[in-house]
Order: structure tokens, then C-alpha cells, then sequence
């Protein structure tokens, strides 16, 4: 498949000839170590333009934050809401302990039959009750990965035995 297939459309057709990057060291040739690229620079003890920036701009926003409180205290619902959103986190649900009879040493399905068993008893929510079966199927997951991974050592084990 190295041979050039001319199109219909022109006999004198050539592919470009591959572009060549000249090979170059470690680093770039164009700076030197301990040289600096702008000797001029900023001059020592001259603050940063942007840290001047980011103070000034702290300053105005403990203004504005000043005049939010000030409108919500004073029932502006809409500077109450912007004034509580950045200032109180919102509540996340959050699930509750439990407890039920659970073997950890049953089966994968028998440990789903137990929750199960627990939700329609009103013992577990259902909500936690699938989170509860997520994690036994992430469990299940891993030990399986183990075990293949034990029967493969044992194969290769085996094969190594018979060479």
C-alpha cells in the first residue's frame, strides 16, 4: 500500500513531501540559563498591579456587602436571599444510622434479601435501602476482582509448574 494512487482529476499530481522540524536539544535555544528575559522589569518594591487590583476591588465589596445586609435587614427580599446564599450553606440531606440484622458473611443475594426484607419491615427506608445495596454490589465487585485475580496467580502458577 506504499504506492501512490494518482487521482482522475490531474496525471501530474505529487504529494507534498513530508515538512522536516530541525531537531533541537533540551530546552530552548533561545534563552540562556541565569539570563534573565526581561532584565527591565518590574523594579523591586513596586507592588504588583493585580494585587493592588484584588485590594482595592476587597475594599468595594465590603461596601456592597454593607449596603446588602443593610437592604435585607430593611425587607428586601432579594438582598435577603443573594445576603443568605453566600453567607449560610445550604443544607444537604443527610441519611440517618441504622440498624437490622445483617450477615456479612451471607452471599451477595442473600445480603439484598436481608435489606429488602428490612425496607418492607419499616426498618430501613427505601432510599437507604438502595444505598445500602449499591455498596453491597461495589463489595461484590472488588471480591470478585480478588478472586479472579487469586485464580489467575493460581493458572500462571500452574503453567510455570508444567514448563
Amino acid at each position: 500500500m506504499t504506492a501512490v494512487v494518482q487521482p482522475p482529476w490531474g496525471d501530474g499530481w505529487k504529494p507534498a513531501p513530508p515538512v522536516e522540524k530541525p531537531v533541537r536539544g533540551a530546552g530552548n535555544p533561545d534563552w540562556q540559563p541565569g539570563v534573565s528575559g526581561n532584565p527591565r522589569g518590574r523594579p523591586p518594591g513596586r507592588p504588583d498591579r493585580r494585587l493592588l487590583a484584588t485590594e482595592q476591588m476587597l475594599d468595594e465589596m465590603r461596601n456592597i456587602v454593607a449596603v446588602l445586609v443593610g437592604k435585607a435587614l430593611e425587607g428586601d427580599t432579594n438582598a435577603a436571599s443573594l445576603v443568605l446564599s453566600r453567607v449560610m450553606p445550604s443544607i444537604k440531606a443527610q441519611a440517618e444510622k441504622v440498624s437490622f440484622e445483617f450477615d456479612v458473611n451471607a452471599s451477595v443475594s442473600e445480603q439484598v434479601a436481608q435489606v429488602l426484607s428490612a425496607v418492607s419491615e419499616g426498618k430501613l427506608a427505601p432510599d437507604v435501602g438502595r444505598l445500602v445495596c449499591d455498596s453491597i454490589g461495589v463489595l461484590a465487585n472488588a471480591r470478585g476482582i480478588e478472586e479472579l485475580g487469586a485464580k489467575m496467580a493460581q493458572f500462571e502458577a500452574e503453567r510455570d509448574a508444567r514448563k
